[in-house]
């Protein structure tokens, strides 16, 4: 006879996008997504990031550093949890954590993949040991092709990164990073002219985020 499955499940976040639970399930901790409850407006958008997510995780599978896909059945979504605590907590002030985290990019663009919400400090995490972990995979660029559009994407994780270590461990620039920092790619001085504000406004009003952490509000 089979013990029957036992689950603590803790709400990390509850918005219009739907429910996340950190899961205790039989000793083993998990991250779950689920869309089920995101409002019916919203539902659409939220199955496409929770897919892209799973697509990402799925392309990424073996490497440390990002969470391994556990399950995905197009309304929940499982993956391992990393402990740690993210940036903004962490503080990450050793050159060390930065070159391990230039190492990790290197690594998802090696496999075709662009984060592309790297400015968010909680989408990086420090682990227990020290080293850089990443979250959160919804609007990760997961088509493969390393076109031009790929290069640049990927520049601006890279330099989303390196606004990160100027923020922590400034002395540790390189010249070269430096002048990365000084030169931001053209679309990206378009948007933060033009759609960086309409998506403040939209993030704000629609999605209850405060702050640049992309923290979301418990809806009851």
């Amino acid at each position: 006879m089979h013990s029957a499955t036992t689950e603590s499940i803790t709400l990390l976040k509850a918005d219009e996008l739907g429910r996340i639970e950190r899961v205790e399930r039989d000793g083993v901790t998990l991250i779950r997504r689920d869309i089920g409850s995101a409002r019916w407006w919203a539902r659409g958008f939220a199955r496409r990031a929770a897919a892209r997510e799973a697509r990402a995780l799925a392309r990424l599978d073996g490497l440390d550093g990002v969470p391994r896909l556990l399950a995905w059945n197009g309304r929940v979504l499982e993956r391992s949890y990393m402990a740690g605590q993210p940036m903004q907590v962490g503080k990450p002030s050793d050159a060390g954590y930065y070159r391990a985290a230039l190492r990790l990019l290197a690594a998802l663009h090696r496999r075709g993949i662009v984060h592309n919400d790297l400015a968010k400090e909680p989408n990086w995490l420090v682990r227990e040991d020290g080293t850089p972990g990443l979250v959160d995979f919804q609007i990760a660029w997961t088509r493969g092709r390393r076109g031009a559009l790929f290069r640049l994407l990927a520049r601006e994780d890279l330099r989303h990164l390196l606004k990160h270590k100027r923020t922590y461990v400034p002395d540790a620039l390189t010249r070269r990073q430096r002048a990365m920092l000084a030169r931001p790619a053209v679309h990206s001085r378009l948007w933060r002219a033009t759609g960086k504000r309409l998506y403040k406004l939209i993030a704000r009003r629609i999605f209850g985020y405060w702050d640049n952490e992309g923290q979301g509000r418990i809806r009851r």
